[in-house]
Order: structure tokens, then sequence, then C-alpha cells
């Protein structure tokens, strides 16, 4: 293995300040450090990466292109220091982090209100939830607790079932005032709006009316359903979404049912820690209080 180059965080900070002033000296008595110490460790910084990131002009100190190309990438490493230290700063030394990884909308609307509580009976365990769209290795400990939708398939892990799930069409009250849509296939005919982690959602739920739809796919795509909740109470046009996520707006009169017939979504929500995690207290605490929630239909 090739040896790493590893500047120390001094000479990051030194060549930082020094860009930021655009002077040795001024960066000296920023850092309390003196003028020599600055310029020698910006100096060394240069023998190591090979470039001068300073330059001279008419005595007045000027970024390199390679010096300004630097200056982004330190700016993000101090930053992500600064946030880390602060991070580890904000817990007692008997305070365990736990991390969950959860879609969007799911942690919004299903798992945060189903947090209460939980800080009164683990006042030791900090939750730290994060949204995640993209899929990730759960085994390399990105996140000790991961939420998500599926066949409850996935690699090293051990994954729990919580619900299953119907997906029914909504819209705006005003569309269907306008439409009157008599059948489930009078919807092919107006926008379906398309929900990119569903991307087969629509087609599903034709089939399971026994329609086939050449307009299934065809739609504005969306990242997350709370989007496609937001789009279709704008009067976007039709979203496909699961009950239970859009229990408030229907309540509300802000979205209606456009046609009736829920059909069961083709996966269930699970979740998920890597195996060899089963009984680390603080994710066996956070497991069984879901499980809880769930039998209570909380």
């Amino acid at each position: 293995m090739s040896k790493r180059l590893m500047p120390s965080t001094t000479a990051l900070q030194c060549f930082e300040a020094a860009a930021r002033h655009l002077s040795f000296t001024r960066a000296a008595q920023e850092l309390h450090l003196t003028q020599s110490a600055v310029s020698k460790q910006v100096a060394q910084l240069e023998e190591m990466l090979s470039h001068s990131l300073f330059q001279r002009i008419r005595r007045r100190l000027h970024l390199t292109p390679a010096g300004a190309l630097y200056l982004t990438e330190v700016n993000k490493i101090l930053t992500q220091i600064d946030i880390s230290s602060r991070y580890i700063l904000s817990y007692g030394d008997e305070t365990e982090v736990l991390r969950i990884a959860t879609q969007p909308t799911f942690g919004a609307r299903w798992l945060v209100p189903r947090l209460k509580g939980f800080g009164d009976r683990y006042p030791r365990i900090h939750l730290d939830i994060r949204n995640e769209l993209e899929p990730f290795d759960l085994v390399q400990a990105k996140a000790d607790i991961a939420f998500f939708f599926g066949q409850g398939t996935w690699p090293g892990a051990t994954c729990i079932e919580l619900f299953s799930e119907a997906v029914v069409p909504v819209c705006a009250p005003q569309l269907l005032q306008r439409h009157r849509f008599d059948s489930a296939e009078a919807l092919t005919e107006h926008r379906l709006l398309q929900c990119a982690s569903r991307p087969e959602a629509w087609h599903e739920w034709f089939l399971g009316l026994g329609l086939h739809s050449q307009n299934s796919y065809h739609g504005p795509r969306f990242d997350t359903f709370y989007l496609c909740i937001r789009a279709a109470i704008a009067g976007c046009g039709i979203a496909l979404i699961p009950r239970y996520l859009v229990a408030e707006e229907l309540s509300e009169g802000k979205l209606v049912v456009a046609w009736d017939h829920p059909v069961a979504s083709n996966g269930r929500h699970f979740i998920a820690h890597a195996e060899h995690a089963a009984e680390v207290p603080k994710i066996r605490a956070f497991v069984q209080w879901i499980r809880e929630r769930v039998a209570e239909g909380d």
C-alpha cells in the first residue's frame, strides 16, 4: 500500500488562514504563531504537494490556480473536523449515539411521531436520524438501524418485518370536481405523478385492477413521496401514495381519493441492523421500542 499524503492540520490551518487573508503576517496573528512559522508550514505543504500554492505579484500575495483548487478541498476538511468535534462535545461520557437511516417521507410521517417517549425510557441513547434516498452498506456501519421498503432481503443484515401497506390514487379536490373519474381506466388519460423510489407503482396498481396502461410510467417524476404529495395538492396530477402517508391530507380535505380501490404494494416495511449487532443494547432497545409501537397499532 502506497504511503498516504497526510499533511498536518496545523499546515492546513496555516494555508487556509494565509489564503483567506492573503497575508502570512495576518494569518500568524490569527493563529498565534510567528510569521516565519506560518511561512514554513506552507512551504512544507507546497513541497509535499509538488505545487506552488501562492505567488507574489508586485509584493502582494496571490493564490495560484492550484492553490485556489486546494483551498476548496481544505475548507471541506477543516469544516468537517470542526463539525465532528462539536458533535462529540454535545454528548456526555455515558451517552450512546444510535444512527438511524430512513427514507424522508416515511421518517417524517411514520417514524418521528412514534419516537415520543423513547428519550424518557432511554435517556442515554441519543438518536441521530438521517434521510437516505440511495442504498448503502449497512454492514459498513454508516448506520446502526435502517428502515426500508422491499422484500426483506439485505446482505449481512437482519431484517424484521413491520407492516404492509396499500396505495391509493389521490388528487386535489378541484381536479376531481372537473373530471369526475368514473372508472380506474379513466385515470390513465390524466397526468400520473411518479415517485422515483417506486417506479413500478402505477403499473402494479393498474395490474391489480386487471388493467394495462401505456401511460403507467409516464408523468413528472419526484424523488420522494412528500414531493408527490405536494405536487398533487398543487393540482399537478394524480399521485399514487400509501394511504397512511396521506391520512392527514385526506382528513383535512387537501386531497381526495380519485378512485377508491386500494391495492396492496408489492413489498413491506422493515427495520434492519447488521447481523452481528443484534445484542448491542442500544439496537436491541430501539428495535423493541418500534415493535411495541407497531403491535399497539400506534
